[in-house]
């Protein structure tokens, strides 16, 4: 009897000992579930007008076709052992990740015009995990961009580097990039609260993110004020990660560890700020 007391007196103390942690994974798991399901439900809206991604495509299959082709005939950027159109497609392709994400922010006001926010903010689904779901949505959209620049680089000729881990690092600098941008804009959005001045912030913020970045041109060739911005703004980590991963005897400037670490502590940041600031977008 004292050896059966004893064994559940064991076993108590056991679960209790096990509870805590147990409690801490299932919390998660629920949060990231809960994730899920806001971007499964923002990505449905892409089934009702799938040709917005084949319009986005346009400008910079411009870029890649125009400008590349141009400049690569003209040799008038240094690119050390890249060709031009090989140095400038994984700008591209992070050109078209930040116009896709940093204006996502606009269908948060929608959202709210329509009142589908104060649904949001009614749920017991923690703000932090809206927003992160947002942000997913946004990768996705990302994605489809992904694969038409890289049909077109393709095409083009440009030297890419097809290995499975190669693609996949690609993959997650896109979907990284895609969520910290259009968290920002979802941050922005909850400041400005009105179409007309969320759409003036935006094309302002697009211009300086892009050209303030060694998307178009080696770093190395900038004035030194302006160098000094770039390595402040998040894009150019995320050019110099694709730059490496995604062609042939591409390399990184910083290190693919710093890249990465850049984006992620930049994607945490915006998710925390942004989780703060959503229900402001209702008020």
């Amino acid at each position: 009897m004292r050896l059966a007391e004893q064994d559940l007196q064991h076993a108590v103390l056991v679960d209790s000992y096990k509870s805590p942690p147990t409690q801490g994974l299932i919390a998660i798991a629920r949060f990231f579930e809960k994730t899920l399901v806001i971007a499964e439900l923002e990505a449905r809206k892409l089934r009702h007008d799938p040709t917005e991604l084949l319009m986005r495509a346009i400008q910079p299959a411009l870029w890649l076709l125009v400008f590349g082709e141009v400049f690569t005939r003209t040799h008038v950027i240094p690119t050390g052992s890249l060709s031009y159109l090989d140095f400038l497609a994984p700008g591209i392709l992070a050109q078209s990740v930040l116009f896709v994400a940093i204006f996502y922010g606009i269908a948060v006001i929608w959202e709210r015009d329509l009142g589908i926010v104060h649904k949001f903010l009614a749920s017991p689904i923690p703000r932090t995990a809206i927003v992160l779901g947002k942000a997913l949505s946004a990768s996705l959209r990302a994605v489809s961009q992904m694969v038409i620049i890289y049909a077109l680089a393709w095409l083009l000729g440009v030297r890419l580097n097809w290995h499975p881990l190669a693609l996949c690092g690609v993959l997650a600098v896109v979907i990284l990039s895609a969520a910290l941008f259009s968290t920002l804009s979802l941050i922005i959005a909850c400041v400005v609260k009105t179409r007309e001045r969320f759409m003036g912030i935006g094309q302002v913020l697009t211009m300086p993110l892009f050209f303030a970045s060694s998307a178009i041109y080696p770093a190395s060739i900038m004035p030194l004020w302006l160098q000094a911005v770039a390595h402040a703004n998040p894009l150019t980590y995320e050019v110099d990660a694709l730059r490496a991963l995604m062609l042939t005897g591409g390399a990184s400037s910083f290190g693919l560890v710093a890249d990465f670490s850049v984006l992620l502590v930049a994607v945490a940041i915006m998710v925390m700020i942004g989780g703060k600031l959503y229900p402001r977008v209702a008020t």
